[in-house]
Order: C-alpha cells, then structure tokens, then sequence
C-alpha cells in the first residue's frame, strides 16, 4: 500500500501492541507527571517506587525525558545515563524479498517490512535488550524503505510495521530516537539507504554502475568476506556514483546548476532541490507516523553524512589520511572517465605495513567501454561533470584533461571558498528540524553527527539548532581495517594528528583500555568545546565478532572480542556519555555475518538461540542464548543519578563496579584552562532536584547466586538490591548541596575472569634486568675512565 502525500502516509492505525495489562495501567497513572518523586518522602522506603532503573518510559522518569547541560534529565532532575544499541544491522541490508541474483533490478518492489524482525518476534526481542539493560534504541529506517516505489510514493504497509513495533518500546522501558540510515549513499551504489530512482533521477544506468566502476555492489549482494573483498566497500565514497549523489545532494546548486529534473508535477528543478525536497517530505512522513509515540525521544538527520567530491583540492587524487585506499580506487578524474565510458588505468592498493596500504599495481577498468549515464535521462548520457567543463576528453591524446582543478573548492560563479559544515550542511539541518518538529511536535531532540571519528568542527558552535544532541562514532580504526586484535593497540586517532608514533603505541588489556578511553575522550570533550554544554551520545560503536580470521567461531573462544568490548565500553564509561552499540542483529550468524558487505558486528545471533518468546521477565536465563561476550556487555550502571556524575567505571574482571556523584550546589564552577572537561561537569545551574534515590542497573548475570556488598555509605544513607528488577537502589539520608557521594560495589565471591595486563606485568623482570645491565655498563665506562 502506498500514498503519494506525506499528510496522506500519515494516518495509520496501529494493530494489536499485546500491552500487558499491569503496564498499560502504570502508562495511565503517569499521564500527568508527579511534582516530586517519592523518594522526597521522610518516610519513604529505598527501593518501593515501582520502576525499574533502566526503565525510560512515562512510567520510569515521570514523563518525558529531557536535555539540559551535558545530561539528559528526567521529570524529577535525575541524570539519566542512557546505554543500548542500534536496531538492527539487518534494517540495512537486503530487503526482505531481495534476490542476489537478480540485483539491482526492479528496486520498485522491494519491501523492508519485518526489518528488523517480525512483529510476532519483537517481545522476544525488547525483553532480551531489557535484561541486558540495553534500553536506549537507536532506530535504523533507510529511505529506501519509506520510498522506494518513486518519488512521493510512500509505503505504508512499512510505516504501519513501524509504527506498530515501536508501540511496543515501553512495555520493556524502552526509549529510542530514529536514525535515518545510509552508508555510500545507496544500496544500488554499494551501501544503504537512498531509493534506486534518487540515482535514476540524475541519469545513472543503475544496470551500469558495477561494471564501469562507479560503484562496487559485490558487498551488498552477500560479498565482502573473503581476502580480496574485505573492508572495500568504504572506498565506495570515493566513486562515481556516490560522491556525485552526496555532491549533488548537499551543493547541486553551486556545483550542477545545469542539471534539471522534471517532478512528478510536471515542474522542473534543480537536482538539489528535487533530492533535498524529496528528503524532507519522507522525513515529514516518518514524523507524522511515529513523533507521537511515547517511546520517541527524537530524530537523527542522517547516519555518517558524507560531502561526497566538495572540498577535493585535485581531481588528479584523494586524502590518503581521510579517504580508504584499498583495491582499486580512481581518482576522481579517472571516475569521470570511467562513468564516460573510456577505459582507464587505475591504481589497485594493497594492505602493508608500517602504512596501512600502498600502491602495488594498475588495472584498466571498464575494458568493455560501459557507460554510467543513461542516453534518456537529464545528462543525455554525458557525464554531469564533463557537462559543467571540469573536465574534457582530449581525442588525440587519447586521454583525460582536468579544465577546472579546484572546481569543488570555491563556489565556480563567485569564487568564494565554500566549507562543506557551514554552508552545505548546517542549512539543510535547519531546514530539517523546523520541517520533523512541525511533524511531530517541538520538544522532539534531534541527533547530528559530523564525519565518523572526526572531532566536531568549531563552526557547530553557533549554527547548532536548539535541543540539539551531539551523536558522533567512534571505532576503532586498526581493528576495522586488519579485522584483529590483541594485547598490541594503536591510537590511530593521535597519529593521524601529529602525535610521536612511539607514544601511541599500547600493550595488554590496561593499554587498551587506556588507548580506548584517550580516544573516546577527546571525541567528547571536543564537542564541548565546540557546542558548549550539550548531551552527548556515541551513536556506533562496536566490536567485530570475526577478527583474528575468524578462529573464535571454530574454537568458541571470543576472549578477544570480550576483551576489546570491555576496553572500548570502559572508555564510554570514563567519559560519562550514552551510547547504542553497533549492532544487535537477529539475522546474524557465523558465516554471513550481519549479511551486508561482509561486516560481522553483531553479538546476538538468532541463529544460536532457541525460541524465547514464552519467557519475558528479566530473570529468564533462556533470553541470553545465542548471544557471546555478555560478560563484557552487559555490565553495572548508573541509570539515574540524582545528582551529577563524576566519575565510574567497572572491573569486569571481578564484577566490582564503583560510582561517585554530586549533588548540585548554587556555587559556580569556572571552566577549567583549556576548556570544558568530562572530570569536571558543571554541578550548578542544574534543573531542580526533586528526588534523593539513585537507581543503578545492577545484572542479574552477575548477581545471581551471590551476595551484593555496597561500601562508601554515609551513616543514614540506605540501599536496596532487587535482583528481578536488576536495580540497586541508593537513598542518601539527606541531600545537602555540593555534597559529593560515592560507593563501591561488589559481589561475593567475586568474578575471576583474568588478570589485566600490561607492559610491566608481562615484562617488567625482562626491563628491570635491561635496566639494571645499562646501568652496569655505564658505571663500567664511568670508571674506566
């Protein structure tokens, strides 16, 4: 079923959520949120308020949940620390009816319903991120599955499902914001998100695209495992296809004014307005379905935004510090020519050492002389950027001749420098909020994201739109790239800017903790320098279940999967931001992974589970089979602090999980030298407190058949553990401004994983006896003299 308005795909009734009764009548009571907790009463008891800590629906926080400062906050001033994942990895891949063999053809029938599972499959699934205490969702929906039928024609059989499955979020406590997913603008151009006829409309032959080089599809037809296709489909941003859909999108008007495209209407436009417009109506249509729905907290423009060829200072090569070279990869000239339909040489990288890659040999590509462009579409088969004269075809010479080399530098009419951020991005942006919050209503936060492990650029700082939440990525480049990892990590984040490559080298378990945290810190503290004091979620960031060639899912051994899980979430957690990991994909198993471009993400496979779907509290066991590395998972947090957090972190070795918080005071805290730090949040001009209990996800995995000790109490304070509902709760007798709390939790007899290491356990007698002989030798020399 489709409609061709926004305001039409917006009236959909919703089926059967199986609400179970006790919940729907706690929804009820909160309709009309208390003025303070109950916990404001002398005579409350810790732990008989009714929620969960990791509880954010209506009935968890009071009401709504809502930013101030660098925190979320609920009704009653508590600091909510939100942990989840994204759901699912499976959203972006292969629709439901997809056929390998017969991609990229007739994308007009696709349907993504049932992505990322069944409805009948869903309590199974909310109840399993409930007791890993995984409640903050990240919502994958791709464009390709609202509208891919053409332009205005919406599906609605795919929004009924969605709005139906997010109906259910918080029966489980559940809240989410929804991410608009792509990567390499399209899954006809290699990646996900934009529907076949945006590249159509443009004049691609999508038939076309692999075989001339504009693209590399072999991932996204169930590729990318093997040697000679692993981690290529990243290069596909450099392509033709790609970096000129995301430059048409973005700046079509500056750089391919005399590309025109005719509408439905009859009317003709610029390609930027007909793709943005485009954008922007199917976003009003996701707003209208789900913006009223009580587990929505917002909306994410766009995953992984990319500026596709604007900002290249040569055509004649790309950034090898910003841009994936591996297998072969054309210049953006050399992408031109090949889309004309002229056999090129292009260079083919390889992996090496000490430099990620290098060049190894050439190829000629597109022997067979295929064209990228359609002799019926808009370009009449030229390519748009030989049409725009920045580049010719020299017939004698018999080769390609750039006209205008830094024709994506400064805007070609005026000659002004133009920056992707501020005046490409940040517009749009703007445009979009007004557009999602007109939909759906105006305190709905938005989620933006700059490049992938980019700091945040300095000019977001006074082009940020209100209500904004900071939602960058961060991965862990090297393990990405040589898909392994052991007691030898890298910053990769600190050699690529400048650091000396000594220092950012690490050993063992404790450096890579440490390498982690450096990292993830300085992603967060950029952002406060440049957006000042806003929330901050890491919306990916992962770990992959295949490194080391695979050998875990032979020999069942993840413990360095578990070991970098635990490193990269201890770096969130130092860092005192949210996070959704990537990712958690029912359709995941050992050999096709998460079923797109060979990436293997996913610590659940539904492949290794029985059927749960008849055992949905918080302490059925059965809900975590199928799942590897929980232990490093799924661990202790603060979900409501009612007070500032300062400082936590656990030890997943032992179970010993250790916390301190602020209460807020009236006194001023100067902003340290430097700028703002995340050991130094602010603890004034906070919202009012209208709660002393603090509720910590506390596992029952690691609880279970052990007792709980809680230490660093003041005389007064009291706790309770409830282990069916996972939840430590903490009552401070009194609450007195600027008093700082904290506690120290372990269980008995405590875990005994392993002992982390690093370079002076492993090697500290081998040091100190190098030592000791360059000490003797140079007394030697000394007295010889």
């Amino acid at each position: 079923m489709v409609s061709h308005t926004p305001s039409e795909a917006s009236f959909i009734l919703v089926g059967d959520s199986q609400m179970l009764p006790e919940r729907s009548a706690a929804l009820e009571q909160t309709r009309q949120p208390p003025n303070t907790h109950p916990s404001e009463d002398p005579s409350y008891r810790v732990g008989s308020s009714p929620s969960y800590a990791h509880d954010w629906s209506s009935t968890g926080v009071g009401g709504r949940i809502s930013a101030h400062g660098r925190h979320f906050v609920d009704v009653f001033g508590r600091v909510l620390t939100l942990h989840g994942v994204n759901l699912a990895g499976s959203c972006k891949i292969s629709p439901a009816n997809h056929d390998h063999d017969t991609f990229p053809a007739h994308p007009e029938a696709v349907t993504f319903v049932n992505r990322p599972f069944p409805l009948g499959e869903a309590h199974e699934h909310l109840a399993r991120l409930r007791r890993w205490g995984l409640t903050f969702v990240r919502v994958l929906v791709t464009w390709e599955a609202v509208e891919h039928e053409g332009p205005g024609l919406y599906d609605n059989d795919y929004l009924e499902y969605l709005r139906s499955l997010i109906s259910l979020f918080p029966l489980y406590g559940i809240t989410c914001f929804v991410n608009m997913h792509q990567d390499v603008w399209s899954r006809y151009s290699g990646g996900s998100g934009a529907p076949a006829w945006t590249l159509e409309a443009v004049g691609f032959d999508l038939l076309a695209l692999e075989e001339c080089g504009a693209g590399w599809l072999r991932g996204v037809r169930g590729g990318g495992h093997i040697e000679a296709e692993r981690g290529v489909w990243p290069t596909g941003y450099q392509k033709l296809s790609a970096a000129t859909m995301a430059t048409l999108f973005w700046a079509g008007d500056t750089f391919a004014p005399k590309l025109r495209i005719r509408t439905r209407e009859g009317k003709e436009t610029s390609a930027q307005q007909f793709l943005q417009n485009a954008y922007l109506d199917m976003w009003e249509v996701v707003a209208r379905t789900l913006g009223d729905l009580d587990a929505v907290l917002g909306f994410e423009i766009m995953n992984e935004p990319h500026h596709g060829y604007i900002n290249l200072p040569s055509l004649h090569e790309f950034n090898y510090n910003t841009d994936l070279h591996l297998s072969h990869v054309p210049t953006a000239l050399q992408s031109f020519l090949l889309g004309a339909g002229y056999p090129t040489e292009v260079a083919f990288w390889t992996r090496s050492f000490p430099l990620p890659t290098r060049h190894t040999s050439t190829s000629i590509l597109n022997s067979a002389s295929r064209k990228a462009w359609r002799e019926d579409g808009p370009t009449g088969g030229r390519d748009i950027w030989e049409m725009h004269g920045v580049w010719g075809y020299d017939m004698e010479k018999k080769a390609g001749v750039v006209l205008r080399e830094n024709y994506f530098v400064k805007d070609p009419m005026t000659d002004k420098p133009v920056d992707w951020y501020t005046d490409c991005y940040f517009p749009f942006i703007n445009r979009w909020t007004n557009r999602v919050r007109s939909a759906s209503s105006s305190d709905k936060l938005v989620f933006l994201e700059p490049i992938p492990n980019e700091f945040c650029p300095r000019s977001w700082g006074p082009e940020q739109p209100a209500n904004m939440i900071y939602a960058p990525h961060w991965y862990d480049l090297r393990v990405l790239f040589e898909k392994a990892h052991g007691d030898f990590s890298v910053n990769v984040q600190g050699l690529s800017r400048g650091m000396f490559f000594l220092k950012a080298f690490y050993w063992g378990h404790k450096g890579a903790r440490e390498n982690f945290s450096l990292q993830i810190r300085n992603i967060v503290e950029e952002g406060y320098k440049s957006l000042g004091e806003r929330p901050i979620v890491i919306g990916e960031c992962g770990v992959p279940m295949d490194m080391n060639k695979g050998e875990a899912f032979t020999s069942g051994d993840f413990k360095w999967q578990s070991r970098m899980m635990d490193a990269m979430i201890t770096g969130l957690e130092r860092s005192l931001v949210g996070f959704t990991l990537w990712t958690y994909n029912p359709d995941n198993n050992d050999i096709e992974g998460d079923h797109w471009n060979g990436e293997h993400f996913s610590w659940f496979s539904r492949a290794r589970a029985p059927d749960a779907r008849q055992s949905l509290e918080q302490s059925s066991e059965i809900l975590d089979a199928g799942a590897r590395i929980l232990e490093s998972v799924v661990r202790p947090y603060a979900a409501k602090t009612a007070g500032i957090p300062l400082h936590a972190e656990y030890e997943m070795t032992t179970g010993r999980f250790k916390f301190s918080w602020a209460v807020p005071s009236s006194a001023s805290n100067a902003i340290p030298s430097g700028g703002p730090r995340v050991d130094t949040p602010p603890r004034d001009s906070h919202v009012p407190l209208l709660a002393r209990e603090t509720e910590i996800f506390l596992p029952a995995q690691l609880t279970k058949g052990r007792k709980v000790i809680v230490r660093g109490l003041a005389p007064g304070d009291t706790w309770n553990h409830d282990e069916a509902r996972q939840t430590l709760f903490i009552l401070p007798k009194e609450r007195i401004a600027g008093r700082v709390h904290s506690i120290d939790v372990s269980v008995e007899p405590p875990l005994d994983l392993f002992t982390p290491n690093d370079l002076l356990s492993d090697f500290g007698i081998c040091l100190w006896a190098l030592g000791g002989i360059l000490v003797a030798m140079l007394l030697y020399f000394i007295g010889a003299r």
